[in-house]
């Protein structure tokens, strides 16, 4: 299998690495394991569904601007 890092899958799914490297501190990633400093996350994984957001969409969407 092979694996990529959290900077490379912060590119592939367009988040900050820290966001990755948060998800992968929290166990939302399937097959992450940590290599000294280094997350390996395998390159078939796709991007969790974001948990901050009900409905995976922002508040500020379901407002309207006057």
């Amino acid at each position: 299998m092979k694996y990529i890092t959290a900077s490379q899958a912060a590119k592939k799914w367009g988040i900050s690495q820290r966001r990755v490297q948060l998800l992968c501190a929290e166990g939302r990633i399937d097959g992450v394991f940590k290599l000294g400093e280094v997350w390996a996350i395998p390159i078939n994984t796709n991007k969790p569904i974001d948990a901050r957001f009900k409905n995976n969409k922002k508040e500020s969407e379901n407002y309207e601007c006057n």
